[in-house]
């Protein structure tokens, strides 16, 4: 399965994913997930496994990024700590509970389940629809509950967890500065819950390949992760320069065309 148009593949992948991490500061997952699913149905991986495969690859692949992006963040005490670790524990169970439950469930319907999501990430971000502060108090309830429910669904997509936060800690009056750095910080233990979870949950599949580890295809991460580790600065440093708000719609658009093209092939 591991080829030279895979390297190709993998590092053009990287490339535009860690380029847009770093501009627009949105998880690759969106990007990942549909063109891994394609790679993946190229290489004649039965149908029932792609999207697992996808899924698992992808957030394994992003890893790297959060870490990156958590570190830029604590560097310019962006980070909100009291908020992370109240919001962990929460985090760390919803996202491995959902790569269960996510082995456990059909490609074509989990197609489905990201191709809607990504339709709403993609309006919110094409509109920039922002949650107007309405609220005050973040009780250790409503953190560990909404930690909860952001790492079940970033599992289920293969995302960080940005979308979701971002807007969640801005409701509650978090400056938007610090509701993106704590978000980057949630967003490394939700990488980590979510790759250990689809490494287990894959590891007795009945579908086995060279340098397959679970639902986790280890070439890919590695090809992926190296290249975006060096373009995300890239794309952070052309954020002043770039026509940010115009390149978020395009990008919003292609997420929308990338997930309806996912859910194409599979359904």
């Amino acid at each position: 399965m591991f080829t030279l148009d895979s390297v190709i593949i993998f590092l053009l992948l990287g490339a535009v994913v860690g380029f847009f991490a770093g501009l627009l500061g949105v998880g690759g997952g969106g990007v990942m997930v549909p063109v891994l699913t394609s790679y993946f149905l190229y290489k004649n991986v039965p149908v029932e496994f792609v999207v697992h495969l996808a899924l698992g690859t992808s957030m394994a692949s992003i890893i790297m990024t959060s870490a990156s992006s958590l570190y830029a963040h604590q560097k310019h005490q962006g980070v909100v700590w009291d908020i992370v670790k109240t919001m962990a524990p929460g985090v760390l169970i919803g996202t491995f509970a959902a790569t269960c439950l996510a082995a456990h469930i059909n490609s074509r319907y989990l197609a489905i389940f990201f191709a809607l999501f990504m339709t709403y990430v993609s309006i919110q971000m094409f509109l920039n629809v922002q949650p107007k502060p309405s609220r005050t108090t973040l009780g250790k309830t409503t953190l560990l509950t909404a930690g909860s429910g952001i790492g079940a669904i970033s599992a289920m997509v293969a995302i960080g967890g940005g979308s979701l936060t971002v807007p969640f800690l801005a409701w509650y009056n978090t400056p938007l500065k610090k509701a993106i750095g704590t978000s980057a910080a949630v967003g490394f233990p939700i990488a980590v819950a979510g790759t250990l979870g689809y490494l287990i949950n894959g590891w007795n599949s009945a579908y086995q390949q060279n340098y397959l580890f679970g639902f986790i295809y280890l070439p890919a991460v590695a090809l992926i992760s190296l290249v975006s580790y060096f373009t995300a600065p890239l794309g952070a440093r052309l954020a002043h320069k770039l026509p940010v708000v115009v390149l978020k719609k395009v990008f919003a658009v292609l997420l929308l065309l990338l997930g309806v093209k996912m859910l194409l092939s599979i359904v």
